[in-house]
């Protein structure tokens, strides 16, 4: 029954076309499952797996749900875990037309939460996944619970260097090159040192590399990352900040130089949200130091109960 949906029953809502489908594909998350939901027209694939309180996990642009290997099983010990793949990326379809905006993006992670019964329920997103949860926290705050922005995008990325690079990234599609060659790119130092070197961790050499073989395994999956990246461009988060009525957590890596730490601190400031630098880690933090995003994100999930 791999990759095959079956009809919604009667009273399924609208948006939702096929109920949850559970494949037996090996999924790149261990003791997760594979999953499939259509949501207004696009067709989703998810990771489940765990047992407990839900949480979601949202990965960013250019990334896949593999982003989150180090860091969803140990989440997994004590709650449900949900890890999409977001429109365009990975497994999952790209949404119908141009949205422009991001809001249809956090609308089909919601549907997809309400499919397998995750509401309310927190989210960690990373860069863009971080703002698509305060989307989600906007548009329904019965919904999301919390939210811990890792790293997240939103502030700066509407400036003319952001805008620059990620239509060049969109367009040229430089994670596709990569991740053809990805088993000779993770087992190398000098591979890891090119494809994630400055922008992406603080020590290419010691980033593990089976986590580096999945961040470049989900570019050569991807069929539409340009949409979700002019949607971001276009977004500025901060006019809408005092919607967001959850608690939240601003984690950082503090050598991030891909969203600056002066983000997250204005992101803390505006959401009067604790912020926490991990150190000697760069934008992924969540393949970096899952050990220390793991705690955070525990310490947090415990002050909501």
């Amino acid at each position: 029954m791999t990759g095959i949906t079956r009809p919604a029953p009667r009273g399924h809502p609208s948006s939702q076309e096929y109920a949850p489908v559970l494949t037996y594909a090996k999924p790149e998350i261990e003791g997760f499952e594979e999953r499939f939901l259509s949501v207004s027209g696009t067709r989703m694939r998810y990771l489940a797996g765990g047992s407990g309180p839900p949480v979601v996990l949202v990965h960013g642009l250019g990334g896949a749900a593999a982003n989150w290997r180090l860091v969803a099983p140990a989440l997994a010990a004590g709650r449900r875990v949900l890890v999409p793949d977001l429109p365009g990326h990975g497994g999952s379809g790209p949404l119908l037309g141009d949205p422009g905006t991001l809001d249809p993006f956090a609308e089909v992670v919601l549907a997809l939460a309400e499919a397998e019964a995750a509401v309310p329920a927190p989210w960690i997103g990373h860069s863009l996944g971080g703002l698509l949860s305060l989307r989600a926290a906007s548009l329904r705050p019965e919904a999301v619970s919390g939210v811990v922005l890792a790293a997240a995008a939103g502030i700066s990325s509407a400036s003319r260097i952001g805008r620059v690079t990620v239509t060049l990234i969109g367009v040229a599609r430089p994670g596709r090159m990569l991740g053809r060659r990805r088993k000779l790119v993770a087992r190398s130092r000098v591979g890891r040192t090119v494809a994630f070197g400055w922008w992406g961790v603080a020590d290419p050499a010691a980033l593990d590399r089976e986590m580096a073989e999945s961040f470049l395994a989900g570019p050569t999956r991807h069929t539409d990352t340009l949409t979700a990246g002019k949607a971001l461009v276009a977004s500025d988060p901060r006019a809408d900040l005092q919607r967001v009525m959850c608690p939240c957590l601003c984690l950082w890596g503090a050598n991030d130089n891909w969203v600056p730490v002066a983000d997250g601190m204005e992101y803390a400031r505006r959401l009067g949200a604790p912020f926490r630098a991990i150190a000697d880690c760069g934008h992924l933090l969540i393949g970096e130091r899952p050990d220390a995003v793991v705690r955070a994100v525990n310490e947090f999930l415990a002050s909501l109960a």
